[in-house]
């Protein structure tokens, strides 16, 4: 790793240290948040040589460009323009939903989401079935509010590289993505997005089963399969109706999830607005999840599949989830330039430009630990997806977020 000079005037007494501080070797001379206490003491860092390395080199060129940005907009004067420097709150990531925070373990809390998920939806008879997929949902949007990067590197790789009890972790999947879709698409309302997320959850209730075995089984589908899978949206609607469900956008949604068609969602009434979203969604889940008898798509040719309609044209639904995902959603593995292969564990400002952790070395080696790259820097920007059947590498989830 390379490291940059740090300008002086960055320093102040008062606030904690912006970043690490190192000498020209990289050596550690002063922890990330040291207080500078008085004037000698900030005297005694300017004085000598300071170095940041790449990573907080760009952050830091990033937040004085949009402190710059900010002055100027602002008509200040010149003099104060030349002298912008950030603050600590100018280098934070941006705030999670109002009283949200990061899970304490996101691991363990998704995984016991995904297991009351596949409890839950292998019976849709059980007693208060309807009350229990709401409050599931509910729990699921909290989980996603406290940190949608988190949600999606973890349900994301889970998916690429399982495929048992998939019924229920692609549903689980699949409600994430449209609940994050749908803050790119005007005109949602939280009542519509509640009922999306129950569908997303609900639309295969009556395959479940089947789903499950589908997804170990090697050979092609028979005839009785066949017409199962052909009529599970209509009967999952009517499994819905019967176990008390009177939403009528839950039920339409799950009732045309194969089915509704492309074009712009403003156009559509909400219950088929709902359902495109979902076709997407599931479009774009399934071709990143592997299968006994098929291999999983690179997260970039999902994201394709995704995008692009019936007609070999952008779609509007498909577009507003790759906008929240991005072209390399976390959890997914990507090819640097520099030969590396790593996983993506954050969406970046830069939809090309994701945070990624190296894990595999460009000889094929797996690193011994996992190492953060800058992807906006030419030796480790992105090239490409890589599908998960090309790596074999058993990665450390907690280890990988804690990077981040």
């Amino acid at each position: 790793m390379s490291y940059q000079l740090l300008p002086p005037d960055v320093l102040r007494v008062g606030q904690p240290t912006l970043f690490a501080l190192r000498d020209k070797t990289g050596c550690l001379l002063v922890p990330k948040g040291t207080m500078v206490a008085n004037e000698e003491q900030l005297h005694q860092l300017v004085t000598r040589e300071l170095y940041v390395d790449d990573q907080d080199s760009e952050a830091l060129r990033r937040a004085i460009g949009g402190k710059v940005h900010e002055l100027v907009r602002s008509n200040e004067l010149l003099g104060r323009i030349a002298k912008a420097r950030p603050e600590a709150s100018d280098l934070l990531p941006p705030p999670a939903a109002a009283g949200q925070r990061r899970l304490d373990d996101a691991v363990t809390a998704w995984s016991n989401l995904q297991v009351r998920a596949a409890a839950l939806l292998r019976d849709p008879a059980q007693p208060e079935f309807a009350a229990k997929l709401i409050q599931l949902q509910r729990t699921l949007v909290d989980q996603v509010n406290s940190d949608p990067d988190d949600a999606l590197m973890l349900l994301v790789h889970a998916a690429t590289q399982e495929f048992r009890d998939y019924s229920a972790s692609h549903a689980v999947l699949v409600a994430v993505l449209c609940e994050l879709g749908s803050r790119h698409v005007v005109g949602m309302a939280p009542a519509q997005r509640l009922s999306m997320r129950c569908a997303a959850l609900s639309m295969n209730v009556s395959m479940t089963a089947l789903q499950n075995q589908l997804a170990l089984q090697d050979s092609p589908l028979t005839g009785p399969q066949r017409g199962q899978v052909e009529s599970h949206a209509q009967r999952s609607a009517e499994a819905l109706k019967a176990a008390g469900v009177s939403d009528e956008l839950w039920l339409e949604a799950v009732t045309h999830h194969h089915t509704a068609p492309p074009g712009p969602l403003a156009a559509m009434e909400p219950g088929m607005r709902l359902a495109r979203l979902i076709r997407r969604a599931d479009i774009f889940a399934a071709r990143m999840s592997p299968r006994r008898g098929r291999l999983a798509m690179s997260a970039t040719a999902a994201a394709k599949a995704a995008y692009l309609n019936e007609d070999n044209q952008p779609d509007e639904a498909g577009s507003a989830i790759i906008k929240a995902t991005g072209l390399y959603p976390p959890g997914c593995l990507v090819k640097l330039a520099n030969g590396e292969v790593g996983v993506v564990l954050r969406r970046g400002r830069r939809a090309n430009a994701p945070v990624v952790a190296s894990i595999v070395n460009p000889a094929g080696a797996v690193l011994a630990s996992p190492a953060l790259r800058s992807t906006h820097m030419p030796a480790f920007a992105v090239t490409g997806g890589v599908a998960p059947h090309e790596v074999k590498v058993r990665l450390n989830l907690q280890r990988l977020l804690q990077l981040t």
